[in-house]
């Protein structure tokens, strides 16, 4: 094939040894995997044409992360992403029954209500176990910024957590 680097075989281990986590971090980004694959796949290609340059430097994954998450910021802007047509309101998914998936249903949902900037911050920061130094590097932002993205996310996310949790209660107690 034409325009193919010559280390494809290199390119396939690392992109197999990669992928779960990536399309992991992609639907943390969106909340979907559909277009969680479609952000893998734009990402893998742009992996594809750089991957001689790519595969030279010190740490790879920091290039893939950074172009997943540009990728994703690319797409939030574009204005087709804006706009969500029904012609029903679907219906909520159900609840699980144990405590900890129901947990984590709710922190996904609060954490699709964050801003995409402090969202990637939390995704970079407590998912891919990024320091602030790098979290800041992949972003193109300053260390401060990030403190400062990850406290009001994370205070964010308590007081909705809070509300979350308090409102079934309530609904109980007067029901």
């Amino acid at each position: 094939m034409v325009g193919l680097p010559a280390d494809i075989e290199g390119y396939r281990e690392y992109v197999a040894a990669r992928l779960d986590p990536l399309r992991r971090t992609a639907y943390l980004l969106c909340e979907d995997w559909h277009t969680a694959d479609d952000l893998v796949s734009t990402a893998l290609v742009k992996l594809l044409r750089h991957w001689r340059r790519v595969s030279a430097m010190d740490n790879p994954d920091a290039y893939v992360r950074r172009t997943l998450l540009r990728t994703w910021l690319d797409e939030r802007r574009r204005p087709w992403r804006r706009e969500a047509a029904w012609a029903e309101v679907p219906d909520r998914a159900v609840r699980a029954a144990t405590e900890a998936t129901a947990d984590r249903v709710t922190i996904l949902a609060l954490l699709a209500d964050l801003p995409p900037r402090r969202r990637a911050v939390l995704v970079l920061r407590y998912f891919c176990d990024l320091s602030v130094e790098e979290t800041a590097h992949e972003l193109g932002c300053s260390v401060g910024t990030v403190k400062s993205q990850s406290a009001r996310a994370i205070e964010a996310l308590r007081g909705r957590l809070v509300t979350a949790r308090t409102k079934p209660r309530e609904a109980e107690e007067h029901g």
